[in-house]
Order: structure tokens, then C-alpha cells, then sequence
């Protein structure tokens, strides 16, 4: 199927994995309206449909850098099979942020100044006890190891990231945080 200035997807997608961004570009257009369609399934989803285009289209390139025709799949079930991927995997984030509970998010400063509550003289004291415990026990009982798994936890990323990040396995990411835990559970405030 001739396209973009007469060339196939597949000679399209040679030029664009080799650096060429007319090519490039011609694929992005090409399949910005499948982008779209793909997104606009999630409509009434936390995220703004901008967003989900957004999110697609970062799945549509990642399917040009990493399509190989000698798999066996055309390029636009490929394609698909990405952007969608990379949509779901942006809700699944944004999901993961959300079900923090509202008990455990720490106010903004000029929000705790605008608040009406005024914390005692004895629950402030006892407030940077708890801070000061835990800061302790964090740099005294986990090791640099745990510590940053713990760090890349509270952040959101998943074990898989925290693994490739620290280049350790995902068993291993699973056991420091059991070990977190179990060491957690023994801190009293």
C-alpha cells in the first residue's frame, strides 16, 4: 500500500528506524487518527483525552523504533497493540497515585498556614517525635540498599522499575521490601 510520497509503510518504517524524519513524520500523521481512536476508548477515564493522545502517540513511536516486519505481524496490529499498551500503562500510574490514601498525603506548607487547625503544643512536640523516630530508624535500621527501594517505592515506581534501576531482580526488590516491613512493624511512636 503506497502512502507517503508514493512509499509503503514498510520502506516508510526502514527510513524512519534509520533516522530519517520526513519518514518519520509521514508514519506519525499516517497514524495519528488511530492514535486518536485508540484513546477516545478511554474517554471518561481519569486522564483528558489530550493526555491519552499524548500517551498513545508515545506508544506509536516506540512501535516505529521497534517494529520488525520479520515477526509476522503487520505494522498497524503492531502499532495497535503499543499505543494501547502505552495508554493503559499511563491510567494504571495514574491509578496507583490515586489510591494513596488521602490520611498518608502530606499538606502542602500554605496549605497547613491556611488551615483552621491548629495543632497543640504537646501533639506539635509529639508530631516531630514521630518525624524524628522514623528519619532514625530509616538511616540507622535499613541499609543503602533498602533505603533506595524504599525511596523508588514511595515514589510509584513498580518493582520491574526499581529493578532496572538498581539492576537487581524483581525477587530481590520483592524481598527488601518484606524486610522494610517486617523492620517497620517492630518501630513504635
Amino acid at each position: 500500500m503506497s502512502d507517503f510520497n508514493g512509499k509503503t509503510d514498510e520502506e516508510l518504517l526502514k527510513e524512519a528506524q534509520k533516522g530519517n524524519e520526513k519518514s518519520l513524520n509521514g508514519l506519525i500523521v499516517k497514524y495519528r487518527g488511530k492514535v486518536e481512536a485508540i484513546a477516545s476508548r478511554y474517554i471518561g477515564s481519569p486522564l483528558e483525552l489530550d493526555d491519552l493522545i499524548q500517551e498513545g502517540m508515545i506508544g506509536l513511536l516506540a512501535a516505529i523504533n521497534s517494529y520488525n516486519p520479520d515477526k509476522g505481524a503487520k505494522f498497524i496490529t503492531y502499532a495497535s497493540r503499543c499505543i494501547n499498551n502505552s495508554v493503559q500503562t499511563a491510567l494504571k500510574k495514574f491509578s496507583r497515585l490515586k489510591d494513596i490514601p488521602q490520611a498518608n498525603i502530606i499538606a502542602l506548607e500554605e496549605d497547613v498556614l491556611e488551615s483552621q487547625y491548629v495543632l497543640s503544643a504537646e501533639d506539635e512536640y509529639l508530631a516531630k517525635e514521630s518525624v524524628s523516630t522514623l528519619t532514625d530508624f530509616l538511616y540507622e535500621g535499613l541499609s543503602s540498599f533498602e533505603n533506595e527501594v524504599l525511596r523508588l517505592h514511595i515514589v510509584g515506581a513498580s518493582y520491574g522499575e526499581i529493578a532496572e534501576k538498581l539492576g537487581k531482580n524483581q525477587k530481590a526488590i520483592d524481598n527488601a521490601i518484606q524486610r522494610i516491613r517486617k523492620k517497620l512493624d517492630g518501630v513504635t511512636f
